[in-house]
């Protein structure tokens, strides 16, 4: 599972072939989060509520680098790194 961004202990990633709808995986400490891209929300799992807001507003921020890497992702293309929030 590629790793496509790094920040405030926060592990961003995207995995080749996975399911509908686009999202990435967000770790932190032990949890782990799925986040819909387009719609910036928690699909499944948790984050700490400091740490899911870091989360959500980066999302925010690079939402079209995330769905150009999701159709990468689907392509078994190489993902681009995203700058971090912080």
């Amino acid at each position: 599972m590629p790793e496509i961004s790094m920040f405030a202990g926060i592990r961003i990633t995207m995995y080749y072939s996975d399911h509908n709808p686009p999202h990435f995986h967000a770790e932190y400490a032990g949890y782990k989060a799925l986040v819909d891209i387009q719609n910036g929300f928690v699909i499944k799992g948790a984050l700490p509520s400091r740490q899911l807001k870091f989360v959500l507003a980066w999302g925010e921020m690079h939402r079209d680098e995330l769905m150009q890497n999701w159709e990468l992702a689907k392509d078994a293309q190489p993902l681009n790194k995203i700058p971090p929030l912080m």
